[in-house]
């Protein structure tokens, strides 16, 4: 972008759009320290001054693209078949979960912003709040309804067990020297799974 803005001049969305896309791309690629506010501006395509117009700092400009990058998940969700149908809805799900989990640019920034988060507390709030909450709140109304259902053991407890299938799938995903393809993280998680009591097909 060429032009200044001027006093009371709306910002342009498409200049914003950019900033945040190329805050994420780098973020990814290069991780928080190689992700400065001048690479940034570069990739995007705009002037430094444009960035600190919306962003006072490098982490502010970060922690947006974090929660922007929010809306570029894939829904994962399925409503509208009975309870009882429940084995089938989660047979159906596995392939796309394990298509958004095995996702290379999904699993580099979990692996980029859990190491930083000693130093950038910020970013690291950013992506549980944007990222991992949503999916545990979901992950946490499937096991409900799967109790409810009977799929599930009505006494197991369900907070305790997302917290032994979160840790086991980044292990899967971030400890393996070889990342696993979408094909095996589906049947990774289709294992879980049925460890973790789902009666499931």
């Amino acid at each position: 972008m060429t032009g200044r803005e001027g006093p009371g001049r709306p910002r342009d969305p498409a200049a914003d759009a950019a900033i945040l896309k190329a805050a994420m791309e780098l973020l990814v690629e290069r991780g928080v320290e190689h992700a400065g506010i001048e690479q940034i501006a570069k990739r995007a395509g705009v002037a430094k001054v444009t960035v600190y117009r919306r962003w006072s700092s490098k982490e502010d400009l970060l922690a947006a693209a974090i929660e922007h990058a929010r809306e570029d998940l894939p829904n994962t969700a399925d409503a509208g078949r009975p309870a009882e149908a429940l084995p089938e809805v989660i047979a159906d799900l596995l392939p796309r979960w394990g298509e958004v989990l095995a996702e290379p640019r999904f699993r580099a920034l979990t692996a980029r912003l859990l190491g930083a988060g000693p130093d950038h507390p910020r970013l690291l709030e950013a992506y549980v709040r944007h990222h991992v909450e949503p999916r545990r709140e979901r992950a946490r109304a499937a096991m409900l309804q799967a109790q409810a259902a009977g799929v599930l053991a009505a006494d197991a407890d369900v907070d305790l067990l997302m917290d032994m299938m979160t840790g086991a799938i980044m292990q899967h995903l971030l400890m393996t020297p070889t990342p696993p393809d979408a094909a095996e993280t589906t049947a990774y998680l289709g294992r879980l799974l049925r460890q973790a009591g789902f009666d499931i097909a």
